[in-house]
């Protein structure tokens, strides 16, 4: 199992803190309470450490490349597909479509499509539970605005949760990147936003579980595709 760059230092840090914790409970507790009680310690800290480890596994899996398809950027489950009205960049409606990953969920992010990256924001914010409303625009939050090779807009926001309090995002404008590589990483429970034109097919329901770079969750119009790619 491969473990991403940005648990290393975490890693690392948890198993000490173990180790120690380790060592004051064997030497702080008589030795007639010893005998079991640091079986049930023991077995309890490598638990932990190793639910932290397993926290930042980065899994291999297949690089799927379809212009047609937006990818679901994450692993984790659905939880709005929606019209909304966003404001910040593109002004206009768009379907949005959640995903919120639980804390067991692999935290990689993948490019729902390919293209150049046109717009790049950090946001501090709120920590807010992920699924609440608000986190969209209340939470610390990246959004990231890719025009694909046909030239249709696709915004998607990575979202600090109620337990997450780093976002890692590899973004940079004016980068061409592509479909379903690498874009970053959300520490610790958090929520994935993607808004695409309201033409598009949505290819999943509230309540489905995706998985990241794996998952088509809609189909983009070749017809808007190919009036915005003349403009």
């Amino acid at each position: 199992m491969k473990i991403n760059k940005e648990g290393y230092k975490i890693i690392f840090v948890t198993g000490a803190l173990c180790l120690l914790a380790w060592w004051l409970i064997f030497h702080l507790i008589n030795q007639y309470e010893r005998a079991g009680m640091i079986w049930f310690v023991t077995i309890l800290l490598l638990l932990f450490w190793f639910f932290i480890v397993a926290f930042f596994r980065e899994p291999r899996r297949v690089k799927i490349h379809d212009s047609d398809l937006v990818f679901a950027p994450c692993d984790g489950r659905v939880v709005v597909t929606e019209v909304v009205s966003e404001d910040e960049y593109l002004h206009e409606e768009m379907m949005q479509i959640s995903i919120f990953m639980s804390i067991t969920n692999v935290h990689m992010n993948w490019f729902p499509v390919g293209g150049i990256i046109e717009y790049f924001k950090y946001h501090p914010g709120r920590f807010l539970v992920a699924w609440h409303p608000k986190s969209s625009t209340e939470n610390e939050r990246t959004t990231t605005v890719v025009r694909t090779d046909s030239g249709v807009r696709v915004l998607f926001r990575q979202i600090a949760g109620l337990v997450a309090r780093r976002i890692v995002s590899y973004m940079e404008e004016g980068k061409h990147v592509t479909q379903n590589d690498r874009c970053g990483f959300i520490k610790f429970g958090s929520r994935v936003d993607i808004l695409i034109p309201k033409s598009s097919t949505v290819l999943v329901s509230i309540g489905d579980p995706v998985t990241g770079s794996q998952t088509p969750i809609a189909r983009l119009s070749r017809t808007i595709a190919d009036s915005e790619g003349d403009e």
